[in-house]
Order: C-alpha cells, then sequence, then structure tokens
C-alpha cells in the first residue's frame, strides 16, 4: 500500500460522513516539454473526503515543486504548483469521469498525477520581460546586448527589396 491510498471504510454507506487528510508521498517523474517534477520531489495532497450517494467525494489540492528550462534564454526556472481538485471516487468508475474506490481503499496517487500534469507550463519563462538568447551568437541578451550587428534584410530578397525603392516600403 502505497502513500497515496486511503482507507475510506469509516466513511463508507455513512451519508454526510467527512475526513480530513493529508497524504505526502513521491510520484515517478512527471514531464510537459520542458517542465517536470522531477522524481524524488515530494507530492503533497491535502483532501475533505466526504461520503455522497454515489461514492466518496475528494476536494482539496495537490502541491508539487517543479523545474524546467526558459523557452527563451534556456535558463532554470521553477516553482510550487498548487492544484485544486473535486473528483470522485465510484465502486464502478466512468471512463474519464471517476476514479475506482476499490475495498473500502482509494488511490489518490492517478488524480495527484493527472491534476500536476495538467497544471504544468508548456513554455515556461524565467520572467515577462526575458529578452532570450541572441539568433547569430547564442549570448543571453538578459545579461546585455551582444556585439552582433542587426541583419537588416533576407539577401534572398534583395531584387525584391530594390523595387521597393528608398524607405524599403512598397508604393
Amino acid at each position: 500500500m502505497g502513500p497515496f491510498v486511503v482507507n475510506v471504510a469509516d466513511l463508507v454507506n455513512r451519508p454526510g460522513a467527512r475526513r480530513r487528510e493529508r497524504v505526502v508521498g513521491t510520484l515517478g517523474g512527471l514531464r510537459v516539454g520542458d517542465a517536470s517534477v522531477p522524481a524524488g520531489n515530494e507530492v503533497a495532497v491535502e483532501v475533505l473526503l466526504e461520503w455522497v450517494t454515489d461514492g466518496v467525494l475528494a476536494s482539496g489540492d495537490t502541491r508539487a515543486r517543479w523545474v524546467g528550462d526558459c523557452r527563451r534564454c534556456l535558463g532554470p526556472v521553477g516553482g510550487e504548483l498548487r492544484v485544486e481538485f473535486r473528483e470522485l471516487f465510484e465502486a464502478e468508475p466512468r471512463e474519464g469521469e471517476s476514479y475506482p474506490l476499490r475495498n473500502d481503499r482509494l488511490d489518490l496517487a492517478p488524480l495527484a498525477r493527472e491534476v500536476l500534469l495538467l497544471d504544468l507550463p508548456l513554455a515556461p519563462l524565467c520572467a515577462d520581460e526575458c529578452r532570450g538568447l541572441c539568433p547569430t551568437c547564442g549570448a543571453d541578451l538578459n545579461r546585455g546586448d551582444c556585439e552582433c550587428v542587426a541583419e537588416l534584410g533576407d539577401p534572398r530578397w534583395a531584387a525584391l527589396d530594390v523595387l521597393r525603392g528608398d524607405g524599403g516600403q512598397a508604393d
């Protein structure tokens, strides 16, 4: 029995019965693009478990530290995810709608994994103002301007640029 498996025998078939739980454990490395919750990082789930007509309703949040690479400058970036959820655990779960309740136990690991994966940033940024890398020399423009000369135009279009005349705009 893993750290995310919770015994709910005291709630089953007792309308209105509820209990708070806090479980902490690790999940296998979770990754979306350049962002991940590395294997070995703690994942905490705080949940209110309530017996309802169809099963156990789990309401709460999941927290985990994440790391990644900035999409512009490739520098390290990270933070803490805090994702709220409200899900139903049933003896006969419906695909994509509820989670399994087996032998008076529910496993919060699949729920935690799913909500964290959905909330990881697809394209993390170290800062909204990140200037990224110079496309010519690869210098980090956040540390200052590089010595590269800005390319004025694409030489493949030079013949058409002549038609534009002075000022580079079409007449």
